[in-house]
């Protein structure tokens, strides 16, 4: 069974920017689903308009079964979403901001599942305001879990929040698996994040998906190493002859002067003694390949820069 189902999904706004163009993809129930891609990509503009704060141009999308543009009162009782802006008051205490959210939703007031959920049972009692953005950011997402969705929108969840509390806030996320009746989509630019936490991951570049499949199937796409080095010539010129020599198959590529050549069949030291017999190089290195080389090798541009 789907969670989410999008058919040909498009957002333009006026003056004909097209932040959306035509997407598809479904989540299945209880997956953790990531859409990557740098800022600008059309991210959040896919989960305003899942979520219903954005009205599509055209296409669908239906949540646990329902259209979100038909019946989006209906969307919302099935689902929460955080944003990348805050949302809780400041000025009143953890507890008082679920309490109030549950009577919004209108559920019960059995606060301590989602705030034990999140590790925030003994900061409940004290005002938003002396929480640290990690600890906020946690509270956020047990807000979003009072009202006891079926699907869970993560937008950057991340973001703003320096290493060590990202790192406490992943492991945090990461337990949210164990609610196996709930669904997440999660969006970010981090490569980390991606590999750590889904079971899939759609690439979206300008409002397009690129690629969509698991973090490791898009990783064994490049092979299990690759070899980056830089030229000093035309950099087609000497991908057509690591190709002569069948050094690089139709996968590799080349950003600016630097080649980036996917090894499948090949050592890396053999793809190192070939290169430098062609003269090609003076600087090489070989490692594994990483999903911004997957995004890089799609796009043309680096992940990490674009964001």
């Amino acid at each position: 069974m789907n969670a989410i189902e999008v058919r040909e999904l498009s957002k333009t706004y006026p003056g004909g920017i097209e932040a959306v163009k035509g997407v598809d993809f479904d989540v299945r129930a209880g997956e953790v689903f990531g859409l990557l891609g740098p800022n600008g990509a059309g991210k959040s503009t896919t989960v305003g308009m899942l979520t219903t704060t954005i009205e599509p141009t055209s296409g669908s999308a239906r949540i646990a079964g329902v259209d979100v543009a038909t019946e989006p009162l209906a969307a919302r009782r099935v689902s929460s979403v955080v944003f990348q802006e805050p949302v809780v008051d400041r000025s009143l205490t953890g507890r008082r901001n679920l309490e109030i959210h549950a009577r919004l939703w209108g559920v019960g007031s059995d606060l301590e599942e989602p705030a034990a959920a999140l590790g925030l049972i003994e900061l409940l009692d004290r005002p938003v305001g002396s929480y640290s953005g990690g600890q906020r950011r946690r509270l956020e997402i047990a807000r979003a879990l009072v009202s006891r969705p079926r699907v869970l929108f993560l937008d950057e969840p991340t973001v703003g929040l320096d290493p060590r509390i990202r790192a406490e806030l992943l492991d945090v996320i990461a337990a949210l698996r164990s609610r196996t009746e709930l669904t997440v989509l999660l969006t970010t630019h981090y490569l980390d994040e991606a590999e750590r936490l889904c079971d899939r991951v759609a690439i979206i570049h300008a409002g397009r998906i690129v690629a969509l499949d698991t973090p490791s199937a898009l990783l064994g796409q490049l092979g299990h190493q690759l070899v980056e080095l830089r030229v000093d010539g035309d950099p087609a010129s000497a991908l057509g002859s690591l190709r002569a020599r069948g050094i690089a198959g139709d996968d590799a590529f080349a950003v600016g002067s630097r080649l980036t050549v996917p090894l499948h069949d090949a050592s890396s030291g053999d793809a190192i003694a070939a290169i430098h017999d062609l003269g090609l190089a003076g600087a090489i290195s070989a490692r594994e390949p990483t999903l911004d080389d997957v995004y890089l090798r799609l796009t043309g541009d680096s992940l990490a820069a674009a964001a």
